[in-house]
């Protein structure tokens, strides 16, 4: 009596490594986290969205352009971040 399925090949290549996929995940979550700090949070957001998308180059994402977009977006998060400093004289700005 055998209790479990025996181990086949087609099986054991059916699962894929999840490093890719988490690294595609990180370039969208980058973007998106960008694309938000542009107008809330960019002193927290926009480093995120440079790590993120940092992690996810290095991890080798498939979603190269996004990640590349996050990275800019993340950049640009602080630049308004600075550009808004420098028009109120403080260290937050508001609308």
């Amino acid at each position: 009596m055998q209790l479990t399925a025996p181990a086949s090949s087609s099986t054991a290549t059916a699962v894929k490594p999840t490093g890719r996929r988490d690294a595609d995940g990180m370039a969208v979550a980058s973007f998106i986290l960008g694309l938000v700090g542009l107008l809330v949070l960019n002193v927290f957001l926009g480093p995120i969205a440079i790590a993120l998308a940092g992690v996810a180059l290095w991890r080798g994402t498939a979603r190269r352009g996004r990640a590349f977009l996050g990275l800019g977006l993340g950049i640009a998060d602080l630049l308004v971040l600075v550009a808004f400093m420098q028009l109120d004289s403080t260290v937050s700005w508001s609308f």
